[in-house]
């Protein structure tokens, strides 16, 4: 692709174990590339089965240029389609997110099924068939209720993250979850600072006190058997207690091994999935580590001292706790620009006011993304600096150097 030669030039100057050069992050060329090309080439999360939860209901996913329509049909099927209009090419759905019997194109009202079949058009000539104009359907995959879609003409095999994370995920019922709250944050700052942020809590202990509450750093880049002889923690305490909860999940039926972004047919690894103990004696990510909710959404009460926590390349990130699932995502909106949307999730008979209280739901995170938009934009502008250099990654931030790599392979191989 040679209008991307740049973009090929900076990734031959990526280093292992180091960030990426600076045109990657701040460039206006490197947003077209990732929302033109290499982040259509892969898969990226959306939403989740509890975002369309009735028949009709519908979300809107973007990236770039692109609209994608997510819906569930009268079968219950969710399915995906560009939101461009067979007719003349108009938006079909103008909102955000909604509820229809149907999809009527405002322009000329072409009307669609929830399954995108074009069902009306008025006044088309002799030899029209309405079988050939239904809506473009987008690749998707209902992964245990989350739900991802791909904008690829061929998309690349979903492979064993499907079912590494449906299997894990599947004793917290997002079938029987519903959206309680839904924040959209603009960080100021490139994506993929956004994202190598969310990736190590080598930050965590001077920033995020609110977090530190239930969530400790281990397991997150650091702590963890697993994580090898060159990690810089060295705690008998913590690696005993470790011990003594896995026992305790062997014992519940819900323990499996990390899961730490798997190689596929030679392609760099998607997803990673851990459970790991919640700190200070908490059950549950809130201010005071005590349930956010009063229905379990999952068959092992609401005393467990654990969460579960799924990792996606490139936009995506989840904890699974005893009483409410927390959702992000996120996508470029510009070079210094980025849209993290994040989503709560309880059980779909609880109350608001009498089970959960939004403002409790929501405080740990709400707070630590503030946080991290922060430190994203000061990351940003910084890079901007003619004295950025690529810097190394500390042993605590592999799983940023993870993410690095993805990037770098997939934008590979998507200029071919």
């Amino acid at each position: 692709m040679q209008q991307f030669d740049t973009i090929a030039l900076m990734l031959k100057k990526n280093r292992a174990g180091y960030t990426l050069p600076r045109e990657l992050y701040v460039g206006e060329e490197a947003y077209r590339f990732d929302t033109e090309v290499m982040l259509r080439s892969v898969w990226l999360f959306a939403g989740t089965v509890a975002h369309a939860k009735a028949p009709g209901d519908w979300f809107v996913f973007e990236l770039g240029n692109n609209q994608v329509i997510i819906v569930r049909g009268r079968d219950n099927q969710i399915r995906a389609f560009y939101n461009s209009c067979r007719h003349r090419g108009a938006r079909v759905c103008e909102a955000a997110s909604g509820n229809s019997p149907r999809l009527i194109c405002p322009y000329h009202a072409w009307t669609y099924g929830l399954d995108g079949k074009l069902l009306a058009a008025r006044n088309m000539p002799d030899g029209f068939d309405k079988a050939d104009h239904g809506l473009v359907p987008v690749a998707l995959e209902n992964v245990g209720g989350l739900l991802f879609v791909c904008l690829a003409d061929n998309p690349p095999p979903f492979g064993r993250a499907k079912q590494d994370i449906a299997e894990q995920i599947a004793i917290y019922n997002l079938d029987k979850l519903k959206v309680a709250v839904q924040d959209d944050l603009i960080e100021p700052a490139n994506w993929k600072l956004v994202m190598e942020n969310n990736r190590e809590c080598y930050h965590c202990d001077q920033n995020h006190p609110e977090l530190l509450k239930s969530l400790s750093t281990y397991g997150f880049g650091k702590g963890l058997p697993e994580d090898g002889a060159d990690d810089v923690v060295d705690d008998a305490a913590f690696d005993a207690m470790l011990a003594a909860q896995r026992q305790h999940w062997m014992d519940l039926g819900i323990f499996h091994e990390l899961v730490e972004f798997p190689e596929e047919n030679g392609q760099t690894g998607f997803h990673r999935v851990a459970r790991l103990p919640l700190a200070n004696g908490a059950v549950s990510q809130t201010l005071d580590g005590k349930s956010a909710s009063r229905m379990a959404i999952w068959p092992h009460g609401l005393d467990e001292q654990s969460s579960l926590s799924v990792w996606t390349q490139p936009n995506s990130w989840h904890h699974f706790c005893n009483d409410h699932v927390v959702t992000f995502s996120l996508t470029p909106l510009g070079p210094d620009k980025t849209l993290l949307r994040t989503s709560w999730l309880v059980h779909e008979d609880a109350v608001e006011g009498v089970d959960y209280d939004p403002a409790h739901l929501t405080a740990v995170w709400r707070a630590t993304n503030a946080q991290d938009s922060y430190l994203s934009a000061v990351n940003h502008r910084g890079i901007t600096s003619d004295g950025y250099r690529q810097g190394p990654y500390s042993v605590e931030e592999k799983l940023v150097d993870a993410f690095k790599t993805f990037y770098v392979d997939a934008s590979a191989r998507a200029l071919g």
